[in-house]
């Protein structure tokens, strides 16, 4: 125990609390809030903290407190909505951060921790075990193809780190699951290593297309996809496909599940014309949407 208590010790100083404030403008405000609290692994000594993207999105100011209470401005560095992960950058040198955990020793039945702000200094601490590195796919147009699934709740806020038991940060800690049990899901580490030089010199992917995006929330009912909501102003909604639509069809492809329709609405790109065949009524109706790039309509 005193092993692992040292262990804990010495990845706080790397681990920060954010509180961001964003505009009542903003379109994430609607479903996220406007004053959201997150926590962040620094993983650069330059003052770079990764964290969820759901947290910063829309920050008009960020708060970072470090773990011995010293404050930060802290400034949106990068945005990738495809992996959900973000990038904050603090002013400061020779910062304590975490170094990465290889992908290659990720195993099931791994040990890990998660390390969660609780406010501003306090942490929080859960541990269990890796019991899967399967696909993710979620109601907002969003899906890995790997993630990090652990037996246990994230203690805190969201963007908390998960870490291998030498103090490497494997993933940052997204959602908690409640289908079966108490399991954490977690963005891996290598999500952020495969395009870092590109977030950091650009604030986003430019090396990879924008994926086409809709602005609805599609969910699975009884084999079919149902439209559950869409987004305000959103290309969905633009192009009139409604809440409680059942997609039949998109680019004349059969489609009974979220991945399969996602696949296929991710083989067009961000403004290109998508076509759906849905069920409204019980009646079978054609619909184009012009789709959209979710980080522009962020912007707004």
């Amino acid at each position: 125990m005193n092993g692992h208590l040292g262990l804990i010790h010495s990845m706080l100083p790397a681990t920060v609390d954010l509180r961001v404030s964003v505009p009542e403008s903003h379109p994430s405000a609607r479903n996220l809030g406007t004053e959201r609290g997150g926590s962040g692994t620094i993983v650069d000594p330059e003052g770079y903290i990764l964290t969820v993207h759901y947290v910063t999105s829309g920050a008009a100011s960020i708060t970072v407190t470090l773990a011995d209470g010293e404050q930060y401005p802290g400034e949106l560095a990068a945005q990738d909505q495809e992996t959900g992960l973000s990038l904050v950058k603090i002013p400061g040198r020779d910062l304590p951060f975490l170094r990465p955990s290889p992908a290659e020793e990720l195993a099931l039945g791994q040990p890990a921790l998660i390390v969660a702000s609780s406010g501003e200094t306090g942490r929080r601490v859960n541990g269990g075990y890796v019991t899967s590195t399967e696909s993710y796919d979620g109601h907002w147009e969003y899906m890995l193809d790997k993630t990090i699934r652990l037996s246990a709740f994230n203690p805190g806020f969201g963007g908390g780190t998960l870490a291998d038991f030498k103090g490497r940060i494997m993933g940052v800690v997204s959602l908690n699951l409640n289908d079966i049990g108490k399991f954490s899901l977690a963005i891996p580490i290598e999500c952020y290593l495969r395009h870092e030089r590109e977030l950091k010199q650009h604030g986003r992917v430019r090396s990879r297309a924008p994926r086409p995006w809709l602005g609805f929330y599609p969910q699975s009912l009884g084999g079919h996809i149902v439209i559950a909501g869409v987004v305000p102003g959103g290309p969905a909604e633009r192009s009139g496909l409604r809440e409680g639509d059942i997609i039949i069809r998109v680019e004349r492809q059969e489609v009974r599940s979220r991945p399969e329709l996602y696949r296929q609405m991710w083989k067009k790109r961000a403004g290109e014309r998508i076509s759906f065949r849905i069920l409204r009524d019980e009646e079978a109706l054609d619909l184009d949407v012009i789709s959209g790039d979710r980080l522009e309509f962020s912007r707004h």
